[in-house]
């Protein structure tokens, strides 16, 4: 499945703790990630990560085009929520997206266990349906 992993600023080192914790889950699937929070992500699990623009450079927006496409299975996106981020429009426009297209998205790292605990039992497999592929 391709997942993408984004996280704002103060939630990267949380998104790579967690990725540290899940790296047998996710290692089995195709991760995609903004600039810098990917390039922290290769540096602190050792993981393959494609990585896009940063964020606020159009990052957000390269992971909705693939969510439009329905390439995209998952989104882990550590939001900060008591941080004004200058990009919010894109963001908002990313969580609208999962909304529009099924796609499982988590935002914080509750949600996210219980998706790529979900994930390693079967539970997401829908999305590999030849039917949910166009």
């Amino acid at each position: 499945m391709n997942i993408a992993l984004i996280a704002h600023d103060r939630k990267k080192d949380d998104l790579i703790e967690f990725a540290i914790a899940y790296k047998p889950i996710l290692a089995k699937h195709h991760l995609y990630a903004t600039g810098t929070t990917g390039s922290r992500l290769v540096e602190g699990t050792g993981l393959s990560v494609h990585r896009f623009q940063s964020g606020p450079l159009g990052g957000d927006q390269q992971i909705g085009a693939m969510i439009a496409r329905n390439e995209m299975d998952m989104i882990i996106f550590f939001r900060d929520p008591l941080t004004a981020q200058p990009h919010e429009p894109d963001v908002t426009a990313l969580i609208r997206l999962c909304d529009v297209y099924q796609i499982p998205l988590a935002t914080n790292m509750g949600t996210a266990e219980v998706l790529l605990k979900g994930l390693e039992n079967g539970l997401v497999d829908w999305r590999l349906l030849s039917d949910r592929r166009k």
